[in-house]
């Protein structure tokens, strides 16, 4: 059985169709619910390493706070990017698996299959 955790949003559809097709798999899973229990810069920047990604896009690029706190100012660091989503963890693109020292963005939830 394959120990995988998620980072998972309860009230995003992709998020819950990606946690049905982890028990579907018959993993076993630890559910990290990251607007409850928000995610240190360590660990956001240990996620960002393993998804091979920029903090940019592991981000939720349309969402209001994103907006609002000028996130596409290209000027800004990876550390301040990475600041903005350990403050307002809603910016996390979700959800995210992690397995096998790997990490994968379920959007497609497919896509988490990869790394199982």
């Amino acid at each position: 059985m394959t120990s995988v955790s998620i980072i998972h949003n309860p009230r995003c559809s992709k998020s819950r169709q990606t946690l049905a097709l982890l028990e579907e798999q018959g993993c076993d899973i630890q559910v990290i619910d990251y607007l409850k229990t928000p995610l240190s810069a360590d660990e956001i920047t240990s996620i960002q390493t393993k998804l091979g990604v920029s903090p940019r896009q592991m981000m939720r690029v349309k969402e209001d706070e994103y907006k609002q706190q000028n996130l596409s100012d290209e000027s800004l660091t990876d550390a301040q990017l990475i600041q903005a989503m350990v403050d307002t963890p809603k910016l996390i693109e979700r959800p995210i698996v992690l397995a096998n020292n790997k990490a994968a963005i379920g959007r497609p939830p497919e896509n988490v299959l990869a790394i199982l």
